[in-house]
Parts: C-alpha cells; structure tokens; sequence
C-alpha cells in the first residue's frame, strides 16, 4: 500500500488582546482576606486584567485574530475556517461565538464552530484543527481563537474557589496555514481524569454575575467546587504525572525525546507547582514564561507564553517547544511545535 505524504501545518500568525485594566495582587489578597505573600508569592500572582465593558469574548477574541491577521500578512477573506475554543462563559449562553468572531472580522468566506475543553483547551483544538487541515486541502488558512474573563464569576470570599483566584481576561490566535514549512504544528497527547468532572462547576448565587437575565427574573450564578478534599487529594496524586506523561508523548510522538525540549508554554499555576513541572521535564525556569502579571486566562495561556517567549528571546529558531494546559473535568493536554 503506498502512503500518502501529509502536508506541513505551520503557525503563520499569532496574535493577544490583553485589557488594560488590571486588578494587582496586593487587591486580591485585601479581597479574599489572605495575606499578601500568599498571593503574591505562593499562589503566583502579581496582578491579574480585568475586562472592561466592551471586553467581550468575541470582541477580545476577535482582536487576537485580527493581529493574527495582520503577523500573516492575510485578509480576513482568506480565512477558510475560524474555530473557537474558549470560555463558555461568552456573550450570550446556548450560543455560537464562532459566529459572531466570522462576523465582527469580516471572514465571510470562513464556516465557524466551536470546541471546548475547559482550561485544556489550546492543545486540543491545535491537534483537531491540524489534523484536519492535513486531510482536507480546502483547508489553507484557519484561525484559532479563544478568549476569557471568567474572573468575573469568582467569589473572592469563597475559600474553596482559592485556586481560581488567578483568573484574569483576555483574549488569543493563531493562525495555522497548511502547507507552511515553519513553525510546525507537530503531535499532541491527552489525558482525563472523571473521578474529578464534578468538583468544579457553576452553582446558583443569590447576587453576582448574571447569567440569564429574562422576563421570568435573573438567573445568578458563581464558579465554585463540590467534594473539594477528593479534589485536592487527587489532584495531589496524579496532576504532576499526568502533565508529564502528556509532555513526554506529544514529544516523542513527533519523533524527539524529552532532552529535545528546550522551551514550555503551561498554565498558570501556583508557583511551586510550576516549578516542579519545569524540574520533572528537564527545563530551568529561564526556559518557559511564568504568567505571574497576567494569571490564568484559560485558553489563552499557551499563546500568551508563546507570545512572551518569543519577545524574551526564550525561543530561538530550530527549538523544540511545547505549549500545555490542564482544565476541570479534568483533563491534560499538550502540543509540540518545530519553532522557526
């Protein structure tokens, strides 16, 4: 049987919107009660961006793009697919941000959808979206997008909401080009865990965001987390293995082993966790990003460390390097990228 070569798949643009405003950690320990070091150094957080009114997702989303756009060199109708992979907390709820992202560039000869898997969402919809541009020819440019401000759901006074206290706005693309022989899309690996899809979830609140306004009332509601000991015992258990088992296998499924890697782009997280993920595969602290002024955007963390990486020169031409995440439900991802 003869095989078919499969086209390269490069990233052609990148683009972030971060809002201006900002919420420092100094603020955010004065909000939940705690004290300054614990935010600031344990939990990793320097400050955070907070949205402003017309920081919606898809208007964040759709600023990412269009810088996106403009890194390429492109027209927002040469773009054949836009996929949305980020918060579901968007404009409006039971709705395609997708849409409205096709719309508010002007990529009107783009289909849209959308793809979510909470927190882990950036490296899932990079190994979907280059898959499927390698089998469909009809596929040359397509935007990835995503964007957060789910900061806006969390209830400072809540203990058990504590780790979330890092969530911020903002908004990410890239834009994947088939047949582009540089800054490769290369494998990816992913890991769940269910025993934990019910431990963090929205639950009604009698004030705070509202999430359905209507003429039966406004529905209210708030990130929070159910069975928070199993949560922190198992997570205590596997997370450090299950974000080097999906490091390890997205790299070695490219071809490479992990003493390649020369750069990771993660989730932010507490601080000595992030430290303890760098040491387990082999990487110093001067060969990744850490998110500490712009916390956990979710899906926009790993453009944002790519981003970042490249303007500290952390990434040079020819590296190995890996953008990862892990989200609620709960579930691990990876990506390995040829950089230049």
């Amino acid at each position: 049987m003869t095989s078919i070569e499969l086209p390269p798949i490069g990233i052609a643009g990148l683009g972030i919107y971060i809002p201006s405003t900002v919420l420092t950690g100094q603020e955010i320990a004065a909000r939940a009660d705690l004290p300054e070091f614990v935010v600031l150094d344990k939990m990793g957080i320097h400050q955070v961006h907070l949205a402003g009114p017309d920081d919606t997702v898809t208007a964040m989303a759709s600023q990412a793009g269009q810088r996106a756009l403009d890194m390429a060199g492109l027209d927002a109708k040469d773009v054949d697919l836009i996929v949305y992979h980020g918060s579901e907390y968007k404009d409006h709820i039971v709705w395609s941000a997708a849409s409205k992202i096709q719309n508010l560039l002007g990529a009107t000869n783009a289909a849209a959808f959308e793809m979510y898997a909470l927190c882990a969402g950036a490296p899932i919809a990079y190994k979907a979206v280059r898959d499927m541009m390698r089998l469909d020819p009809r596929l040359q440019n397509v935007l990835l997008v995503s964007a957060s401000r789910e900061n806006d759901l969390i209830d400072f006074s809540n203990g058990r909401t504590r780790f979330m206290f890092n969530f911020g706005a903002g908004g990410g693309a890239l834009l994947f080009q088939r047949g582009l022989d540089r800054n490769l899309v290369l494998e990816s690996s992913i890991r769940t865990d269910g025993t934990l899809a019910d431990t963090v979830v929205m639950t009604p609140a009698e004030e705070g965001i509202a999430l359905l306004p209507s003429e039966m009332g406004t529905l209210h509601g708030r990130l929070d987390v159910q069975n928070a000991d199993y949560m922190g015992e198992r997570l205590g258990e596997v997370s450090l293995g299950r974000f080097v088992e999906v490091i390890t296998e997205a790299i070695e499924l490219s071809g490479y082993t992990l003493a390649d890697l020369r750069f990771l782009g993660i989730t932010h997280m507490k601080a000595s966790f992030y430290r303890e993920i760098l040491g387990a595969v082999g990487l110093t602290p001067e060969q990744s990003v850490y998110l500490q002024d712009y916390g956990h955007i979710q899906s926009v963390d790993q453009p944002l460390a790519l981003e970042l990486g490249l303007a500290q020169g952390k990434i040079k031409p020819g590296d190995l390097i890996v953008l990862a995440g892990a989200g609620t439900g709960y579930t691990w991802s990876a990506t390995a990228f040829r950089w230049g």
